[in-house]
């Protein structure tokens, strides 16, 4: 058989969350699936917030001290930053790096999306994918030593970088920053699994950042001639010159499978084999091996007991270039290229740096959130840049091609196998194979009831921008049921002081009044509090008021919940009434 069913579910790890900051205004996975599927272009000339790029280019490509390429994908907003959300000084701020502030950002947001709102003293692991600091080096520079004080130190360093995430969120298992360049979010990936496997950690976040802040990399990488002239990676085409950088961060959250399965987390996909190798000696320092790519495809197939031609989809480090798509293609034919069954799937091969660029260090967890994404949705988007295929390729008569249209991967209801490669161009190689998330029987949700949405933040701005969220979530066609979405809100998110209240009996009702909340205006239902005060609260049982017979019977019959608490509290009644408390809620007598 291709699939190995017998697999302990222990030894696989589950993603149950993921957030992203990248090129093209993507700041969701959802809003990077809609890039995707359009086949849109993120890629744009170098900011002038940046570098005066008319300072430093020049087309000569040996030109010194100048670089060829005035392109690149950037990420918006790195100037802002909400450093009292996560109690940080303004001037502490001022020396922090970029690349800190979106981690905390993303990472906050990648656990909600999670269900796993922050708390104190978790047994979390950090493990970042991060490959310097342009700037921390500015701050070095462009400071005088008196100027020079402890939080350029903290601010700047990238070993920080994990340490303060696993600070700020209260996580006390293993926190560590990783450099293998370009497979470094990959690599901090496999860490955080093994991590999770040998019992270190109860969950963990993992992936990457890097940021493009001055122009020091690109003149270094222009005298390797690594660039594209032109600004795009044209991945696996005959006219393939060089890649585009990029920049962005992402992240996802791990839990064993076993454990997410129990606590009811919302599963995105699941890791079922990861590995990582060094290529040695090669003609090269930064020249890739075939083989040691090939063995390490083979490893990661084999620590997820799975067979190459379950594997219908692989995001591959595809960057562009003359020597290293050949390689990386040569290396996937020999593992993923065999003839395959009728009822196997062909492989489509993706490259999310034809929209995104090269983006280093965060570039494995980009290509692992589109790979998640693509497993969700059972659909493979186009890659970008391809007019004609590079004749080094021989994908003729494989299983192997390149999509340049929309194409499906199988159907919604099978189980679905993708990959993702990253490798390091100081030879370190990752690989990881993923499965679809499983199919869970839905929880029948009670009809005619009217639900309670609470929402909060930290201050009136946020909540006006969260509830914003929330009505074009309610407002859109991938809105989960109102039950299950104001659940997740009252139990699965973080509280804050600024609150927001809106009870009503369907997604319609509460989008309106959200939207009334955003305008400023009353609604029925709605209930804000600007500055709460919290209440000494004080619980009396009379025995009087303004009880019915077969009163909480409506919540006996459609909350869950209530009736496994009551069933509870009726077994513990039990040998003081002599009768079922249940029964007599029941009794229509």
């Amino acid at each position: 058989a291709a699939v190995v069913a017998t697999r302990p579910a222990d030894e696989d790890s589950a993603i149950v969350g993921m957030s992203c900051r990248l090129p093209g205004g993507v700041r969701s996975p959802e809003a990077l699936w809609a890039l995707l599927t359009q086949g849109r272009d993120a890629i744009t000339e170098v900011p002038k917030e940046r570098w005066d790029l008319d300072a430093f280019y020049d087309p000569d490509p040996a030109a010194a001290g100048k670089m060829y390429s005035r392109w690149g994908g950037f990420v918006d907003d790195v100037d802002r930053f909400d450093a009292d959300f996560f109690a940080i000084s303004q001037r502490e701020a001022v020396s922090l790096d970029p690349q800190q502030r979106f981690l905390l950002e993303v990472s906050w947001e990648a656990l909600e999306r999670a269900g796993l709102p922050p708390a104190r003293s978790v047994a979390g692991g950090v493990f970042i994918g991060i490959s310097g600091s342009d700037y921390g080096s500015q701050l070095a520079h462009h400071r005088s030593p008196e100027q020079l004080d402890a939080y350029v130190a903290t601010g700047g360093v990238t070993s920080a970088a994990a340490g303060r995430l696993a600070y700020a969120l209260g996580f006390t298992g293993p926190a560590m920053a990783i450099d293998t360049a370009c497979s470094s979010s990959l690599v901090a990936l496999h860490l955080a699994c093994q991590s999770l496997r040998q019992g270190e950690c109860e969950l963990a976040l993992a992936g990457g950042v890097n940021m493009l802040l001055s122009p020091e990399s690109s003149i270094s990488l222009s005298r390797m001639r690594a660039l594209s002239p032109v600004g795009r990676c044209k991945t696996f085409d005959a006219a393939a010159d060089g890649f585009a950088r990029g920049e962005g961060c992402g992240m996802v959250v791990l839990k064993r499978l076993a454990d997410a399965l129990a606590a009811g987390d919302p599963i995105l996909a699941v890791l079922r084999g990861t590995a990582v190798n060094q290529g040695g000696h090669t003609t090269g320092l930064t020249a890739p091996n075939r083989m040691a790519q090939e063995a390490v495809l083979r490893a990661a197939l084999e620590n997820g007991d799975l067979d190459a031609d379950s594997v219908g989809f692989i995001e591959t480090h595809g960057t562009g270039t003359i020597l290293g798509d050949p390689i990386e293609v040569d290396a996937l034919l020999k593992v993923y290229g065999a003839p395959r069954r009728a009822d196997r799937p062909r492989c489509a091969l993706g490259a999310i740096k034809t929209n995104l660029g090269h983006l280093e260090a965060a570039a494995g967890v980009a290509g692992l959130i589109k790979t998640i994404l693509v497993l969700q949705h059972a659909v493979v988007p186009p890659n970008l840049h391809l007019h004609q295929l590079s004749p080094h390729l021989l994908l003729g008569g494989t299983p192997l091609f390149v999509p340049t249209g929309v194409h499906p991967l199988g159907s919604a209801a099978e189980r679905r196998f993708a990959a993702v490669s990253s490798f390091g161009f100081g030879g370190t190689n990752a690989h990881v194979v993923l499965e679809s998330a499983p199919t869970l029987p839905a929880s029948p949700s009670p009809s005619g009831s009217t639900e309670m949405l609470v929402l909060s933040a930290r201050s009136p701005q946020a909540l006006r921008e969260l509830a914003r969220q929330y009505r074009t979530l309610l407002e859109s066609a991938a809105a989960p049921e109102l039950t299950t979405l104001c659940a997740a809100a009252a139990h699965r998110r973080a509280h804050h002081p600024q609150r927001l209240a809106v009870c009503a009996g369907d997604k319609p009702s509460v989008a309106a009044a959200l939207h009334a909340f955003e305008r400023g205006e009353a609604w029925e239902g709605l209930h804000h509090a600007p500055d709460p005060v919290r209440p000494r609260i004080v619980l009396v049982f009379p025995g009087l008021g303004g009880q019915w017979p077969g009163m909480a019977r409506a919540l006996l019959q459609s909350q869950p919940v209530f009736r496994d608490e009551l069933e509870k509290c009726s077994a513990a009644l039990l040998p003081v009434l002599g009768a079922s408390v249940v029964d007599y809620l029941q009794n229509d007598a």
